[in-house]
């Protein structure tokens, strides 16, 4: 090459090299937008879909139904009594509480028994079986249903899941048997609420999150034919499950989500029943809640094997949004850097203004739109359902500027995820339980004072 001709390479170098980072800025601020602008037109879509009813096939006389509680157990002695004491008081005769006693070497199973109703047993798993995962347990429980419902139709029953310690409304199995009255139902999942919420600045965020995604989100996949299952208060049907073969929960870290997204892919239809709800612990330590929602979000991760699935099996805007269920954290994982970005950017405003330097105020309050406008919807939402609990309307306003920032999260425990998911580390610690008093049925109720009938370990491991 001639000096001259490297005269010019050099100076097209120079050009290129100062015009890349200017092409580099506007891809990034268009792609951003287009994340926000999608994500926005997203939320406002289920918005006003969840503001109106789905079409349903009407309700058939039918059999009564026979509902069997789930509830795996590791070392839940300080919370199981005072659940299970609360589904005894329940008076409907057909309704079956199985607790499942995963290898805990606590006193989990004589807690579980505690009230002596005869319509709680125990499934005791011992090693090689125990501490599998929830999936894996469940799966074995299940095995032990189809036999003891073997001469019933499947259709007429009902399996529920709950944490060791949920707590579910008085009329939530009534609920439950309505639920599941039109016979294109096939699974049911019902709201979530935090019941320390009232102590605690973070389970308060928690109870908020779980209001806004049931009352906007699942709600609103009713209309679209995507309501998710989660691992509280779900219910599905035998058939259902049976629809997804001998072992229907998977080894997935959310086995609940999993379940959710392939039940989507049968003929059945999941519902989402706003009129009861189970009431759950909220963690109350950062660390700890840390931990349990990198542990969701990796499980949601691991979900991408379904894919192909859903694209195969379904249409519509019901296959679209369970896409979009799937693709979520990864979507996720790309806002959050658009989050640091923008968490960057106020901040030097905020020194700015401080400063007294010459503002842009039109760009900052389309930025504070951007950012806190959905929260202030949410925040209006969740005082309409709180406000009967002494929620004033500006304690609700700071709760939706906190609940923001709260949804920032994800870019501290989503990363984490992603590189636990990268090195193949599956492996977890419980979520610890606050202690909590273990109540007797009341007097006269169904399922009152009566020898206990516990599966004792021979029999589950017979079950497995």
């Amino acid at each position: 090459m001639t000096p001259l001709g490297a005269v010019g390479a050099a100076g097209r170098t120079q050009d290129l090299l100062e015009v890349l980072p200017t092409a580099l800025d506007r891809i990034g601020w268009w792609g951003a937008l287009a994340m926000i602008a999608l994500s926005l037109l997203y939320a406002l879509t289920l918005l006003i879909a969840s503001r109106s009813e789905p079409r349903r096939s009407a309700p058939a006389v039918t059999p009564p139904l026979h509902i069997v509680i789930l509830m795996p157990c590791l070392n839940e002695a300080e919370v199981i009594g005072a659940s299970v004491a609360r589904l005894s008081a329940i008076t409907d005769p057909n309704l079956r509480i199985l607790v499942i006693d995963d290898g805990s070497d606590d006193e989990t199973a004589q807690q579980a028994l505690i009230g002596g109703d005869p319509r709680v047993e125990v499934m005791r798993r011992v090693a090689p079986r125990a501490r599998l995962g929830k999936g894996e347990a469940l799966n074995d429980a299940l095995d032990l249903i189809r036999r003891r419902y073997a001469a019933m139709p499947a259709r007429q029953v009902i399996v529920g899941v709950m944490d060791a310690d949920g707590r579910l409304d008085p009329h939530a199995i009534a609920d439950a048997h309505r639920a599941f009255a039109s016979q294109e139902v096939g699974a049911v999942q019902m709201g979530v609420r935090i019941n320390n919420r009232f102590g605690s600045l973070l389970a308060r965020m928690q109870d908020m999150e779980f209001v806004v995604f049931t009352e906007v989100f699942q709600r609103g996949r009713r209309r679209l034919g995507s309501v998710g299952m989660g691992g509280n208060a779900q219910f599905v049907r035998l058939a259902a499950l049976n629809a997804l073969g001998p072992r229907p929960w998977t080894r997935s870290l959310t086995e609940d989500f999993d379940l959710g997204v392939r039940l989507n892919t049968t003929r059945w239809i999941n519902e989402f029943w706003s009129g009861a709800s189970v009431h759950q612990q909220g963690v109350t330590s950062l660390s700890r809640l840390l931990r349990q929602r990198t542990r969701w979000f990796q499980g949601n991760l691991q979900s991408a094997g379904l894919l192909w699935r859903v694209t195969r099996q379904r249409q519509g805007w019901g296959r679209a949004d369970t896409l979009w269920q799937i693709l979520t954290p990864y979507m996720l994982l790309a806002g959050s850097l658009l989050s640091l970005s923008f968490l960057i950017t106020m901040i030097m405003v905020v020194v700015a203004a401080i400063m007294g330097w010459p503002q842009p105020w039109a760009w900052m309050v389309v930025a504070y739109t951007i950012a806190f406008g959905p929260g202030l919807i949410y925040g209006f939402l969740y005082w309409r359902i709180e406000r009967h609990e002494g929620l004033g309307p500006l304690r609700a306003l700071a709760y939706a500027h906190l609940f923001v920032l709260y949804g920032l999260l994800p870019s501290l425990y989503g990363w984490r995820a992603l590189g636990r998911a990268l090195v193949g580390r599956t492996g977890w610690a419980k979520t610890a339980r606050e202690a909590e008093p273990a109540t007797q049925a009341p007097t006269g109720q169904a399922g009152g004072p009566g020898g206990p009938s516990p599966l004792m370990a021979d029999e589950a491991q017979e079950a497995a």
